[in-house]
């Protein structure tokens, strides 16, 4: 099969080869090699970066349906065009108008349609394409259609992914229709996965830009869904969505400039609070395994995460304090740190009466040979989401009304957060954790990271940048070398080598500093970075991944 696009020839064949992890001009680095090779192929026909973001973004939502989507939301970080001062497009989903403070109830399921955001996905691809694309909107949502239409060859890891979710999704029959294995069994790798319907959705899309999925066809498919489900999402909830423009954060780190994102995201906060933290304790005297660097590492996190649980929420209901990325504030907190104990959570908790975001994010980075560059995550919450496909219309829909706090008062010690920012309102956006950055350095790009995972996005994307800036690791390793969390609550350290014996008297030393020390596998940081005079691809091995390029 051969597709004339945008004006050249492009066998199906090109769509499942990857290109190493070494590039001159311009890249794409994702999960999915299929997603990497699609905003690749848009570079190479002199798209910008942008372009290539908006096409692998598409095709990301057939060949990574644990997280790439359009019935979801995310961040798009773009610096570095002509002219152009680096900004932020927000596309995080918002809470329905019938919305309420104390809509949930304990022990309510979060895979219900009550827990679907309003999606901003496409709204926030389509604003990035009038702000910045030059290639026309169809050609860049095509290669997905025909992915979605004609199907695609599935690798072990979406097969392991898929059969897990169909065990646990016996209740979802639409599910079971779109993603199981034609015949019944398991799926695996070199099986084909056609998904006709959300091809169907994508048309509409590639045709009537944003309004093919806020209104018509699509949308009476995703009302009619609620409706069935008892959902609260309206069409007047689909038309009255927006993305947003915003300002990034800047954070001064080592003679480098870190882009990073402002509220409703925590992560540019976080970030912020955790660099300058690493920078008071000293951290750069440290060895990188040493076990002062994790202490000092995890005890910057634990204070971050406070800060974030207090504070930050929806600028547009929240005052976030600005004092939060005034690197003076860091420091400060920085000098609250004993670098021989830990400090208990609970004794951080402040004016916190005292009586949780999920993991399974995607991430991407592209660069393009104009130098501009994008830096994006984004979401269906958990993994596939609510698990919920809008019936003939072929997409999964996000269940991101868990990322509010749904018990106003209540923050207890296993996580959940009942402070008062980043309750449930309507029109209001969730807050999250996502942290998509660009580092640049003399004004030119020179770095393009993120991650998936929930509250440990911040942690993990602080680890990469320490990694590269402070102890001058090449990306492939800063990306590879293990991670660890601590979100304040639980009071434990969560560490990718916590059962390792190779890391055993590491992980003695923690708990004997007062740790709780648990294993976690943590992100998937797909990232570049200029390395010399080439672009080096940080391929984050911990599910897959992919790089392509010239």
């Amino acid at each position: 099969m051969t597709v004339f696009w945008m004006g050249w020839l492009v066998s199906s064949a090109v769509l499942f080869q990857t290109d190493g992890s070494w590039f001159t001009r311009q890249a794409v680095v994702s999960v999915c090699p299929i997603g990497s090779r699609v905003g690749a192929n848009v570079l190479r026909a002199g798209g910008n970066a942008v372009d290539a973001a908006v096409a692998t973004a598409f095709a990301l939502a057939v060949t990574h349906p644990a997280a790439g989507n359009i019935g979801g939301g995310g961040f798009m970080l773009v610096a570095g065009g002509p002219d152009r001062e680096p900004e932020v497009i927000d596309y995080r989903e918002v809470a329905p108008a019938a919305a309420t403070a104390r809509m949930f109830q304990a022990g309510e399921s979060g895979r219900t349609h009550r827990a679907v955001g309003v999606p901003g996905t496409v709204a926030g691809l389509a604003l990035a394409h009038r702000r910045h694309g030059t290639v026309s909107w169809p050609s860049l949502v095509q290669p997905a259609i025909i992915l979605a239409r004609d199907g695609f060859a599935i690798d072990a890891a979406l097969a392991q992914s898929l059969n897990g979710q169909l065990k646990e999704s016996s209740n979802e029959s639409e599910f079971r229709r779109v993603y199981g294995k034609p015949g019944g069994g398991f799926w695996k790798s070199g099986d084909r996965l056609i998904l006709s319907d959300l091809a169907g959705s994508l048309e509409s899309i590639a045709k009537h830009g944003e309004d093919g999925f806020y209104r018509g066809r699509v949308a009476e498919a995703l009302v009619s869904e609620m409706k069935r489900g008892g959902g609260i999402l309206t069409h007047d909830d689909l038309k009255q969505y927006r993305a947003i423009v915003r300002d990034p954060v800047r954070i001064n780190f080592r003679g480098h400039e870190i882009l990073a994102l402002p509220p409703p995201s925590s992560g540019g906060v976080c970030l912020s609070l955790m660099l300058g933290m690493f920078e008071e304790t000293g951290l750069g005297k440290h060895p990188r395994d040493s076990v002062v660097a994790l202490h000092l590492m995890a005890e910057s996190m634990r204070r971050a995460f406070r800060e974030r649980a207090r504070h930050l929420g929806d600028p547009a209901f929240t005052a976030n304090p600005t004092y939060l990325v005034d690197p003076l504030f860091a420091r400060q907190l920085g000098r609250t740190i004993d670098s021989a104990k830990a400090t208990p959570s609970a004794a951080l908790a402040g004016d916190i009466e005292m009586v949780n975001e999920k993991e399974h994010t995607t991430h991407f980075s592209v660069i393009d040979k104009w130098g501009r560059a994008v830096s994006n995550t984004y979401t269906l919450e958990d993994s596939y989401g609510s698990r919920i496909v809008v019936g003939n219309a072929g997409f999964l829909l996000n269940n991101e009304m868990q990322d509010f706090n749904w018990f106003p008062g209540r923050t207890d010690t296993l996580g959940r957060i009942g402070t008062p920012a980043n309750q449930v309102a309507p029109g209001k956006r969730m807050l999250s954790s996502q942290c998509p950055v660009i580092v640049r350095k003399n004004g030119a790009v020179v770095g393009i990271t993120g991650s998936p995972g929930g509250r440990t996005i911040p942690p993990t994307v602080a680890q990469i940048v320490a990694n590269k800036l402070v102890w001058n690791m090449p990306i492939d390793q800063a990306v590879s070398f293990p991670r660890l969390h601590h979100g304040w609550f639980p009071d434990e350290l969560r560490f990718e080598k916590a059962d390792d014996p190779a890391w055993a008297n590491v992980v003695a030393d923690l708990r004997r500093r007062g740790h709780k020390v648990v294993h976690q596998v943590q992100g998937d940081a797909h990232s570049l970075w200029r390395e010399g005079d080439l672009w080096h691809a940080g391929i984050d091995n911990r599910i897959a991944g992919g790089a392509s390029g010239d």
